[in-house]
C-alpha cells in the first residue's frame, strides 16, 4: 500500500478549468497536471489525502466557502469514478477501499484561516469528511503564526490551543506543515493525539522555514506523529533552494538538477532523527511546480521505493514509510476521539 499525504489536484482544477470535469478526462493522461487516475494506478497509489485549499490571502468567510467548493469537487470526483476511488474518513475505510481495488480518498484542509476563527466551521469540515487541518498556510492567522510570515504571536494563542484540543476531540489530525517553529512545539505540547507534517522535509538538510528542525522531529518520537516528506525541489536541494530564492524572472539562469536521491536523503535523515515509525510520504503534486527529475508526477513513487531498496531498506521498513505509519497515526487520532 502507498498513501500520500498531500495532493492539490482540486486547486489545480479550479485554477485551470473551474472544476469542470467535461473540460478534460481525469481518467487518462492530463499533461497540465501531475495527477490523473491512470498515473495514480501506475504509481501504485492506494490512498490519497486530497488537499482542500483556499489561499490565505482570502478573508476567513471567503476561504471557508472556497474550502467547501473544494470538498464538493473531490466528492464529485469520487462519484464520477466509483470503480477507481472510494471516499474514506478512517483507517478502516482505507483498508476496505484497498481490498476493493479502489484508491482511498481522504480530505485534508490546508490552512486554519479557512475556519474563520470558528470552532463550528472546524466541526463542519470534520462532518464533511476532513481528517486533517494544516493550522496555517503562508500567512498568520489570528491564532497561529505561519512559517513564512512575520512572527506575531510567538506560537499559539489561547484560541489556537482550543483549536488543537477540539481537533483531538473530533479525531482530526493536527497538521504542522506551514506553521512556525514555535507553533510546532506549542501544538506538540498540547495535542493528545499523534500529529503530522503532511508535506515537509528536514531543515537540517535544507534550511528553509517550510522544513522541520531536528529538535521538532525528535518530539515526534514521543508524540507518535509523522513527517510526510515532500518532493518539492526547493525543499530537498540546497542548490535549488538558493537558485529559487535568487533567480531573476527575466534571467533566471539554469536551475540546478534535483533527483530522487535528494528526497531519499531527507527520508533517511528524518528516520535517523525521529525513527522509522515517524516518516511518511506527502509529495505535494499539483501544489508545486518544481519537482525532481524522475519524480515529476504521481506515477513516480516506484522510483523512490527502488532507490530506498538499493540503500538497504527492507520491505517492512518500506511498508511503514508508505502506509503503515500514517494508518497507525489515523487510528491513534480515532482512539483519542473515542475516549473524549
Amino acid at each position: 500500500m502507498l498513501i500520500d499525504g498531500h495532493n492539490d489536484l482540486a486547486w489545480a482544477m479550479r485554477q485551470l478549468h473551474n472544476y469542470d470535469f467535461d473540460a478534460l478526462d481525469l481518467a487518462e493522461y492530463v499533461p497540465a497536471f501531475h495527477t490523473d487516475l491512470s498515473r495514480l494506478r501506475k504509481g501504485g497509489v492506494t490512498g490519497q489525502f486530497w488537499s482542500v485549499y483556499a489561499p490565505s490571502t482570502l478573508s476567513g468567510s471567503q476561504a471557508a466557502v472556497v474550502t467547501v467548493e473544494q470538498i464538493t469537487f473531490i466528492k464529485d470526483f469520487i462519484e464520477r469514478f466509483p470503480h477507481d476511488l472510494a471516499f474514506a474518513t478512517s483507517a478502516d475505510d482505507v483498508l476496505t477501499a484497498h481490498q476493493s481495488g479502489r484508491i482511498a480518498s481522504l480530505l485534508g484542509v490546508e490552512g486554519g484561516h479557512c475556519i474563520d476563527d470558528s470552532l463550528t466551521i472546524l466541526e463542519m469540515f470534520y462532518a464533511l469528511g476532513a481528517r486533517y487541518m494544516t493550522l496555517t498556510h503562508n500567512h498568520n492567522t489570528s491564532w497561529a503564526d505561519s512559517a513564512t510570515d512575520a512572527r506575531n504571536l510567538g506560537g499559539l494563542n489561547s484560541f489556537g490551543k482550543e483549536v488543537v484540543q477540539r481537533m483531538n476531540q473530533l479525531g482530526m489530525l493536527v497538521d504542522l506543515s506551514h506553521v512556525s517553529e514555535e507553533v510546532m512545539t506549542d501544538a506538540l505540547a498540547i495535542t493528545t493525539a499523534p500529529a503530522i507534517f503532511s508535506h515537509s522535509c528536514a531543515r537540517a538538510l535544507v534550511d528553509i522555514p517550510r522544513n522541520v528542525p531536528d529538535d521538532v522531529l525528535s518530539l515526534l518520537t514521543k508524540n507518535g506523529g509523522i513527517c510526510m516528506v515532500a518532493f518539492v525541489s526547493d525543499f530537498v536541494s540546497v542548490e535549488f533552494a538558493h537558485w529559487f530564492t535568487n533567480k531573476d524572472e527575466k534571467n533566471p539562469g539554469v536551475a540546478p538538477i534535483v533527483t530522487v536521491e535528494h528526497v531519499a536523503d531527507h527520508i533517511e535523515h528524518i528516520r535517523e532523527v525521529a525513527g522509522i515509525d515517524h516518516i511518511g510520504i506527502g509529495a505535494d503534486f499539483d501544489g508545486a511546480t518544481d519537482m525532481p527529475t524522475g519524480l515529476s508526477d504521481v506515477s513516480a513513487y516506484p522510483l523512490l521505493i527502488e532507490t530506498l531498496t538499493k540503500r538497504g531498506w527492507s520491505l517492512p521498513e518500506l511498508d511503514k514509510l508508505c502506509s503503515g505509519n500514517i494508518l497507525r497515526v489515523l487510528r491513534g487520532a480515532e482512539d483519542v476521539a473515542e475516549k473524549k
